[in-house]
């Protein structure tokens, strides 16, 4: 079963005396309705996390002021089968279709509001936590924003 490493980021912005964090959502595909996540990508050959992390919030949201929180640090596992392009992609150059991913997630500060999504995305917004906790679709992406605002709780 093919293994495969990402990068995702916890993005967030102070206003006065808020906590407002981005989230993207995706498009419907197949039988999955537009979820709702972080930026996040894939890893490529000769990155480092880091630069993977800014390339892929660049890429997805045009936010290129990014200050990575140093001291958070958490990950995601799972298995998901490719379906739709990403399918027919990987079938083309002969890898598996069930695949193994872990995320390493990043907690990240932008000044940036405005966001210009990528073709990937259909709609972002900025929510505070509880709101963006519940408009989150993923319940191990609800654990990872539910860490960060405790982190950044701690850091006052």
């Amino acid at each position: 079963m093919p293994f495969e490493r990402s990068v995702g980021a916890v993005v967030f912005r102070r206003e006065k005396d808020k906590i407002l964090y981005l989230l993207i959502q995706h498009p419907n595909q197949d039988n999955y309705q537009g979820h709702w996540d972080f930026p996040k990508g894939h890893i490529e050959a000769g990155e480092t996390k880091e630069d993977a992390l800014r390339r892929e919030v660049r890429e997805e949201t045009g936010i290129e002021d990014l200050a990575i929180v140093p001291g958070f640090s958490a990950w995601i596992s799972y298995f998901y089968r490719a379906k739709a392009q990403e399918k027919e992609k990987r079938r083309e150059i002969g890898r598996g279709i069930n695949i193994f991913k872990i995320v390493d997630y990043f907690l990240a500060e932008t000044h940036e509001k405005e966001v210009k999504l990528s073709f990937e995305h259909v709609d972002s917004v900025w929510l505070e936590f509880e709101a963006a906790k519940e408009r989150i679709t993923f319940q191990k992406s609800k654990n990872i924003i539910a860490r960060a605002n405790e982190f950044l709780a701690k850091e006052k």
